[in-house]
């Protein structure tokens, strides 16, 4: 694979996603066989390319979608405490980038989001991927917190739900109540062809309902 292939998660024909030659298994190992199998070969193949420590891999695209309901608004903004971890603006058509780099020293991922907006500054949101804990799974967002993640096959997407939040005081891992959460959230990954994607968020609570939609369409770049 050339270095620009490499760089930018682009496909290789001489690389097969169903052989023993792929690059990394680890969101594989995460799902059975069937399931793995069940996706689409795109989103096999980009979740199957391990990047050498530091390297990038960098989608581009736009919003396509934003709802927040009264409750969403109110988790939204209590979450700058934490690095707004959750989207802020609504604004629909605006330039969304998408950074994933290899965290050499933890072995996962960072991930840096990128959604600009009409009338001052993009919103950023950094969060890093990490491959342990009960799931297998975690994500950290910012201020010690984080959740565990479990990997979904639906309707041809993948999907990485929470399974519970937790946060990191003093060196202890302590688990949030869960009053003290927005509630279920899922990231949904579905592949459009033609090397384009959608990523979604979705936010449940128990009892204030579906509080966040928001959804981007990317598009892979052209070497």
């Amino acid at each position: 694979m050339n270095t620009q292939v490499q760089r930018l998660g682009l496909h290789d024909p001489s690389i097969d996603v169903c052989s023993s030659h792929v690059g990394d298994l680890r969101f594989r190992g995460l799902l059975p066989a069937a399931d793995w199998n069940a996706l689409p070969h795109a989103v096999r193949r980009r979740f199957s390319e391990r990047l050498a420590g530091g390297d990038s891999v960098v989608y581009a695209g736009e919003v396509t979608a934003m709802r927040r309901n009264w409750a969403g608004w109110v988790f939204c903004q209590m979450a700058r405490l934490i690095g707004s971890p959750l989207p802020l603006y609504s604004d629909l058509g605006m330039p969304a980038v998408v950074t994933v780099t290899e965290d050499a020293r933890s072995g996962g991922q960072i991930w840096t989001r990128m959604y600009a907006r009409r009338g001052g500054f993009p919103q950023v949101v950094h969060s890093a991927k990490r491959f342990g804990g009960v799931t297998g799974l975690e994500e950290y967002v910012g201020r010690g917190v984080g959740m565990a993640l479990t990997v979904h096959v639906a309707d041809g997407a993948l999907l990485f739900k929470s399974a519970g939040y937790f946060v990191t005081l003093m060196g202890r891992r302590v688990r949030l109540p869960r009053g003290l959460t927005p509630g279920a959230l899922t990231v949904t990954h579905r592949d459009y062809g033609g090397g384009r994607f959608l990523f979604a968020l979705d936010v449940v609570h128990p009892k204030f309902g579906h509080c966040i939609h928001q959804a981007a369409l990317f598009k892979e770049a052209s070497p």
